[in-house]
């Protein structure tokens, strides 16, 4: 079960019709090309935000908003929490136990495609939220009154920490993969969760829990979402993008959302492989110094680069890299369909089959049980072009979100040499995403 979390990515670079040194600059190249291209055609921001959309029927909103269809999806996520527990505490051994790859493969791979086709879907099927508003029907209070207010400059920090701690826990962890980790883990995080909305209201959930946030960021990008008004609307992704408001910690999670997947690939690559071997220490201690390295660096990086684009503006340095904070969410779903498509597609399968096997649930619930995976379904070729396109087109959304956005901040004689700074980070985002992609 242990591949379940290492075995991020199939194909390589020998899959790739093309050269890798083309895959390489081509991909910096058309980031570069989208760069000039909007310079010249996309004068003036064109954006609304959260003003924009056209309206879906309203029979379609009555019952996304009916009481009925809320509950029916709170039902849906803490039956799918109770199926994960059950197994966790009652199913088979670590080889035949479908718990990892139900927490690492179908849920936090899997709400990466989900929140990108519906929005922040987590927040409906969270199984936290769902309990803590149980406590408050049962004490007739209204779920969003707390104890004490939450102050405004919490904001994103307990969500980039708790992003933080799953990575690692993903990524660097001892035995990561046993259920023993994983009821430690998610026990710890269900108390503290539950704990701070008994203290501050369900409103804790929408802007501190790890996962509801990572759901509503990517959820951003999706063509369905709600206006200023409430209104249910069809939108331009962008425009979604554009709606992100800026708060504490929103840069902090961002860089988290990158930088860990950007180690990811790191932590596969045959160079880190050899040096963590070679070097006689602990890797777990290499690991929690790559990962929070990784993500420094990328803070750093992209905090310098708007900083940079400052100086042609007029805009306080200090609040840049919150103002383009939306632009790194594309980049960062780029780098996960990237480093997880795989994953997806045959661990998916795999974990499946697992959770079909009547040791674990009495019956072959998913009619799965006598199946094996089907490697043949998507070729490596396939799947090392869909690397190469995550990487690139979520680097595009990227520079096109930020073209907007420093149009519309910066005097129009510097808005295009202002984004020449994050335009170099970007760049360089491309570079280093594909060939730590493709060093395994």
């Amino acid at each position: 079960m242990e591949q379940v979390v290492l075995a991020h990515g199939i194909g390589g670079r020998q899959d790739l019709p093309i050269p890798f040194t083309y895959a390489l600059w081509g991909g910096a190249i058309a980031v570069a090309v989208s760069f000039l291209a909007l310079g010249l055609l996309w004068r003036e921001s064109k954006l609304r935000g959260a003003q924009a959309g056209l309206p879906l029927p309203l029979a379609a909103q009555r019952v996304v908003d009916s009481a009925a269809f809320g509950w029916a999806l709170r039902l849906l996520g803490l039956a799918l929490a109770g199926f994960t527990a059950f197994a966790a505490l009652f199913g088979p051994d670590l080889a035949n136990n479908p718990t990892a790859g139900i927490v690492y493969v179908l849920f936090w791979v899997g709400i990466v495609p989900a929140s990108l086709l519906f929005g922040p879907v987590w927040r409906y099927l969270n199984p936290l939220r769902t309990i803590h508003r149980l406590l408050a029907l049962a004490l007739r209070t209204p779920p969003e009154q707390g104890l004490r207010e939450l102050p405004k400059s919490v904001g994103y920090w307990p969500a980039a920490a708790g992003l933080f701690a799953f990575t690692w826990l993903e990524l660097v962890a001892p035995d990561r993969a046993t259920t023993s980790t994983l009821k430690i883990w998610f026990g710890l995080y269900a108390g503290v969760h539950l704990t701070a909305a008994a203290l501050y209201g369900s409103r804790w959930f929408d802007r501190c829990d790890a996962f509801e946030v990572y759901s509503a960021l990517i959820g951003k990008l999706s063509p369905f979402g709600r206006r200023a008004d409430g209104r249910l609307v069809l939108r331009n992704p962008f425009d979604g993008l554009d709606s992100l408001r800026v708060e504490a910690g929103l840069v902090a999670t961002v860089c988290v959302m990158l930088g860990s997947t950007a180690y990811d690939g790191l932590s596969n690559s045959i160079a880190w492989i050899t040096f963590v071997q070679d070097s006689g220490r602990s890797p777990v201690l290499l690991g929690t110094l790559g990962l929070t390295g990784t993500i420094l660096l990328v803070m750093v990086t992209y905090t310098l680069g708007t900083w940079a684009s400052g100086v042609f503006g007029h805009v306080p340095y200090r609040e840049l890299p919150g103002l383009f904070a939306h632009s790194i969410v594309p980049i960062a779903v780029g780098y996960v369909v990237a480093h997880y498509f795989s994953l997806f597609i045959f661990e998916g399968q795999h974990t499946l089959i697992l959770a079909s096997d009547p040791l674990v649930n009495g019956s072959d619930w998913f009619g799965t049980a006598e199946r094996g995976v089907n490697y043949r379904l998507v070729s490596p070729a396939t799947i090392a072009m869909v690397q190469v396109l995550g990487v690139v087109i979520g680097h595009v959304l990227g520079v096109v979100a930020a073209h907007d956005r420093a149009v519309r901040l910066f005097p129009r004689t510097h808005a295009i040499a202002g984004q020449l700074p994050l335009l170099v980070i970007m760049v360089g985002y491309t570079l280093g995403g594909l060939t730590l992609l493709f060093s395994s």
